[in-house]
């Protein structure tokens, strides 16, 4: 089906309603996007085009380029640090594109279009009774995309798994000219190492080949722990061939246990005779309202209720890919607020540190001091482990890293966000001292200095991006921050 697009200026707004041919013009500056977690990115678009065929996104494309619009591409609008947001460009919204083109359980592959969530992934993998799942996604909430997940290298909680590109087979993009190339490790390797962990600078990715793995039946072991005890109690579980697991620890620095204790959760592969927990416990979204509220009113409470809950959960049988989903209500700070009576909206943002895991404690308890003299309020937090990654070209898992994700809290004036950078760059520069890293996703908060210092490789990546795509048709708020940032050097 191709799309007829009208002549429009370079004032001009188009924006296409989902799934319909209409083509609206708009009001200057009437459009603003914003990320649904941290809502911290307020961006005014030129306008905003879904898809629904590849002939809509080509027409968008080429309109763009020939009126000298340049386009961003966003999927969930999950991602914090400007990736798939640019001022005045135009927005591509990927979710039209969600379907699945092909499914090969001999080669232990789906094939499935861009713009297609966990969700209607995972019912789709479901359907064909091929016992096969996926390795790993975003845990912490469901409604991401596969495109974002490819864009962002993402990685979930696995014990002994890469990021992502490591479960990619292969991936089809369109480029500035409308075309469709294809890349994987023999087909345009660079593109392929590029784009993965590109965050959309290299074109707009609209299929990807999926590995899948057995779909095996895990039981869930809880237990509470000592921070100072976890790098030994992971290596245990590695060992004794569990497949999942991370440590979630006490957010209240009122208290001892602030980043010293916490509820150290894994999944041990069981015999598939074992049969499945019968109503299993779950956090359903009002568990994960109230649990919420807790975390700001009363964290004592937050984490006796959630620890509680947890313990109750252990010994439960569920299939691996179960495990990987989560409850997450978008908009619940809203809610939060009211209940609150906050004079200043607020919300959560994430930040992500990689140690490498003989530093883990070490890095705790100098994190642990910095966010009490800051004052810095946790929302949650926990210890994940990630794999070396060989592959991207702007791979943030250079080693086999403990990461340590940080949820703040954040008020939105002045002070409050003024506030957070400094939180983060503190702790960017804790994981500096102990040889580590920090995920580029989150914010753009980061000193030249600490990027330089943590992804050495920015500058070439900002010149490759200029080699693939010299007309900079694809931009973001990301991009044009971190040019800015290496001006110099490029």
């Amino acid at each position: 089906m191709a799309l007829t697009l009208m002549k429009l200026s370079r004032r001009d707004l188009i924006r296409y309603s989902a799934g319909a041919l209409a083509v609206t013009q708009l009001k200057a500056g009437a459009l603003e996007v914003n990320d649904v977690h941290s809502q911290l990115n307020r961006t005014r678009v030129a306008g905003i085009v879904r898809p629904d065929h590849l002939e809509d996104l080509r027409a968008a494309i080429l309109t763009a380029r020939r009126e000298g619009l340049y386009v961003s591409v966003s999927g969930s609008r999950h991602s914090m640090g400007g990736q798939q947001f640019g001022t005045g460009a135009l927005l591509l919204d990927m979710r039209g594109l969600n379907r699945v083109t092909n499914f090969d359980p001999g080669k232990r592959i789906i094939e499935a279009q861009a713009g297609i969530e966990w969700p209607e992934l995972l019912a789709a993998i479901d359907q064909t009774r091929s016992g096969l799942g996926i390795f790993q996604k975003q845990t912490g909430a469901d409604r991401l995309s596969l495109g974002g997940a490819l864009a962002s290298n993402v990685h979930g909680r696995g014990l002994n798994l890469k990021p992502i590109i490591d479960n990619v087979e292969s991936f089809e993009f369109m480029n500035a000219s409308g075309e469709i190339v294809r890349c994987d490790r023999t087909h345009n390797p660079e593109l392929f190492r590029l784009a993965i962990g590109g965050y959309g600078m290299f074109g707009v990715v609209t299929s990807i080949q999926l590995r899948l793995r057995p779909r095996v039946k895990v039981r869930r072991v809880v237990e509470l722990a000592e921070t100072a005890a976890i790098p030994d109690k992971f290596a245990a579980r590695i060992r004794d061939g569990y497949l999942y697991g991370d440590f979630q620890f006490a957010t209240d620095s009122t208290r001892d246990s602030f980043l010293r204790r916490g509820v150290f959760s894994c999944y041990q592969p069981v015999e598939d005779s074992t049969p499945l927990t019968e109503n299993p416990t779950r956090f359903h979204p009002d568990d994960w309202a109230r649990l919420t509220r807790y975390s700001h009113t009363n964290k004592r409470r937050a984490f006796d209720v959630y620890t509680s809950r947890y313990l109750a959960t252990s010994g439960q049988v569920y299939y691996h890919d179960w495990q990987l989903s989560a409850a997450y209500q978008p908009g619940y700070h809203e809610a939060l607020d009211r209940t609150m009576h906050a004079k200043v909206k607020a919300t959560e943002m994430i930040t992500e540190i990689y140690v490498p895991r003989t530093a883990l404690v070490e890095f705790m308890e100098e994190a642990r001091m910095a966010l009490r003299e800051q004052k810095a309020n946790v929302i949650y937090g926990t210890v994940r482990l990630i794999e070396r990654d060989d592959e991207s070209f702007l791979r943030w898992a250079r080693q086999n890293w403990a990461c340590v994700i940080f949820n703040l809290h954040i008020t939105h004036d002045a002070a409050g966000i003024a506030a957070a950078a400094r939180a983060f760059r503190t702790l960017i520069d804790i994981g500096i001292h102990y040889e580590g890293s920090y995920y580029l996703t989150y914010h753009r908060w980061a000193t030249r200095k600490q990027v330089e210092t943590c992804y050495p490789q920015v500058p070439e990546f900002l010149r490759l991006k200029r080699q693939y795509d010299p007309e900079e048709s694809f931009q973001s708020d990301w991009y044009m921050h971190n040019k800015n940032l290496f001006k110099e050097a490029l």
